[in-house]
């Protein structure tokens, strides 16, 4: 799998869970979070997953994974 192909992958579980996930507790971000990504196969480390819920949790909208990732 390319980066670029792991980006794509993990911005699609990134996109669900922000649409859903107003107003739910960080832990429940993250805990879906790991479910996505573990669904779509791509490899993500604790400190990644915590980087996007932080995110998501804050932003309370659109959230690109590629600069989240990036900005670590």
């Amino acid at each position: 799998m390319t980066e670029q192909d792991r980006i794509t992958a993990i911005q699609a579980v990134v996109d669900r869970v922000t649409s859903w996930q107003d107003g739910a507790t960080e832990g429940t971000v993250e805990d879906e979070l790991r479910r996505g990504v573990e669904e779509v196969g791509v490899e993500i480390s604790d400190d990644e997953i915590r980087r996007l819920a932080d995110v998501i949790q804050d932003r309370h909208g659109a959230v690109s994974a590629a600069e989240v990732l990036s900005a670590g």
